[in-house]
């Protein structure tokens, strides 16, 4: 079955069905080439996850895209607000963070060694991401002349002219109708209503009553859906909601292609809605992750989350401690309430499968809707 809409049209694929730039990790493994190149090539469209990657592996992921389809795809970056570091240098971060925030300071080095870690230093894949990174990570995406320039979290103004100069279409997530509007008026091409119930930063409404507002709002500006979306259910919902796609993150997280390590599968296919917490630990910003031990116990700490970049910093320094002892178990995986209907049968299907399945039962859907519910 076939299931086209209008914004298959605009951004030149077959079927409304986008693989979200999840970019977490700061290798690129979230959303790896054959992952984004699978999805485009199954006719939706991939997106890499450049938000915590350095600019110049930004530029090696999509000349790797490039490789593998000649269709369009994505790249998904964040434009925070963030407060400036003085040096950009993890080691050098860690003693603002000592100075400006002392109580956190004291409250990482002494949760590393009680979770049975050594500290470590900084790795060849840590960095700090300031105000000037993110302005690097969007000149390469404009030099490389992406198809698509998703913006995650940030302010659009500054980045639409840019984009459209070299012929980029823009999609920007929102999670209330200001932003959407936002948005929508500084020349976004697509707005991305992201529900509460989303993996990775995502606002406090809930898709049903977050959509139809954000549709009518910026109409006929053309509406993605994301959030809580995994299969075929999903898509004919958002669709009735009055979008015209959606942008699905957790059900690749375990597809066959992503690059994630099997322990943070596991978290995703094990776990339930309620495992996925949102909180600001991870970035400063909020955001939906697994409770996992470290995120248990900034919970418990009693303490705010530092602004960004500083608790990315924090957080970073106990992934290397984490992954040197092969403890990934204690960290987290960014993933939507969603994740409570995946389970091991969704576990390494390729994502042209994914894509395939969502289509086909999201118009076998409307079509049993409308024979069996809708009179002459």
């Amino acid at each position: 079955m076939k299931l086209r809409t209008p914004l298959c049209d605009l951004l030149g694929i077959e079927v409304p069905i986008i693989q979200a730039g999840m970019g977490w990790d700061k290798e690129g493994m979230t959303t790896p080439p054959d992952l984004v190149a699978a999805v485009s090539n199954a006719g939706g469209l991939g997106c890499i996850g450049g938000s915590s990657i350095r600019p110049e592996v930004i530029r090696e992921r999509i000349r790797a895209v490039r490789k593998l389809t000649d269709r369009p795809f994505g790249v998904d970056i964040t434009l925070p607000k963030m407060e400036d570091v003085k040096i950009p240098d993890p080691d050098e971060v860690h003693k603002e963070i000592e100075e400006k925030y002392p109580r956190h300071a004291k409250f990482t080095d002494e949760l590393i060694p009680k979770l049975g870690l050594a500290p470590q230093p900084p790795d060849r894949k840590s960095w700090v991401k300031t105000p000037k990174a993110t302005r690097e990570q969007l000149k390469v995406i404009l030099e490389e002349e992406v198809p698509i320039l998703i913006i995650g979290l940030g302010d659009t103004a500054e980045v639409v002219p840019l984009a459209h100069e070299r012929g980029i279409k823009v999609m920007a997530l929102a999670g209330a109708v200001k932003h959407a509007l936002s948005h929508a008026r500084k020349g976004a091409d697509v707005i991305i209503a992201q529900g509460y119930e989303a993996g990775g930063h995502t606002g406090t409404i809930g898709n049903f009553p977050l959509v139809p507002q954000i549709v009518d709002a910026v109409r006929p500006k053309p509406v993605v859906v994301a959030g809580g979306i995994c299969d075929g259910r999903g898509v004919a919902a958002a669709l009735a909601l009055g979008a015209v796609g959606v942008w699905c993150g957790t059900a690749f997280l375990v597809s066959k292609e992503c690059g994630i390590n099997p322990v943070y599968k596991k978290q995703i296919l094990t776990g339930s809605s309620e495992d996925f917490v949102r909180t600001a630990y991870t970035s400063g910003h909020f955001a939906r992750h697994y409770r996992s031990q470290v995120i248990q116990a900034w919970m418990n700490s009693g303490l705010d989350a530092m602004p960004t970049p500083y608790q990315g910093n924090a957080m970073d320094e106990i992934r290397r401690a984490a992954e040197a002892a092969d403890r990934v178990d204690l960290l987290h995986v960014p993933g939507g309430q969603v994740a409570g209907m995946l389970s091991e049968e969704n576990s390494a299907r390729p994502a042209k499968e994914i894509v395939e399945r969502m289509v086909e039962e999201a118009a076998q859907i409307l079509n049993n809707i409308r024979s069996r519910y809708v009179g002459a």
